[in-house]
């Protein structure tokens, strides 16, 4: 077990969200369902890779809409829409732990304030990121994590503190 294993909560979008955004997504719309060919699209519902053959869909997303509603807070402008894939259905979720795998490169960990305001972030690789993510949330004024794309920004996953 590693240190951040017992320090960071890793958080993939939840079920009850999923189930929402799966019927009208957080842009207003329906999206449809495919099957990869392929596999490799980054799954945000249970922070695995798709396999081929696997049904799947690109939704958008607003995390810290989600976090405001849980938290009571106003990101007001940092308040971001985006895309993200997900099993067409409901699928196991996220076993826990770092999700090892799943990053293929280079990531941003941004760390958000309480009142959901961008408090910075850092870039690093895949083996990084824990700590990385367990740096920014070792600053009191950090109430959350995301890990996004660097290069399209993507919402990949949530850390918070354990």
């Amino acid at each position: 077990m590693n240190s951040y294993d017992t320090t960071l909560d890793v958080r993939a979008i939840p079920a009850p969200t999923l189930a929402e955004l799966r019927r009208l997504d957080d842009s207003g719309r329906c999206h449809p369902v495919t099957v990869t060919e392929d596999g490799g699209a980054p799954l945000r519902c249970c922070l695995t890779r798709a396999r081929p053959g696997d049904r799947i869909t690109l939704l958008s997303y607003a995390p810290l809409r989600r976090w405001a509603e849980e938290t009571a807070c106003d990101p007001g402008a940092y308040l971001e829409t985006g895309p993200v894939f997900v099993h067409a259905e409901p699928c196991g979720g996220f076993a826990g732990g770092w999700p090892d795998g799943f990053h293929g490169g280079q990531r941003v960990v941004r760390a958000y304030s309480a009142d959901g305001r961008i408090l910075g972030g850092r870039v690093g690789e895949p083996g990084e990121l824990p700590e990385l993510a367990a740096e920014l949330l070792a600053d009191p004024e950090t109430a959350v994590v995301h890990v996004r794309a660097v290069e399209f920004g993507c919402f990949m996953h949530e850390v918070r503190r354990r």
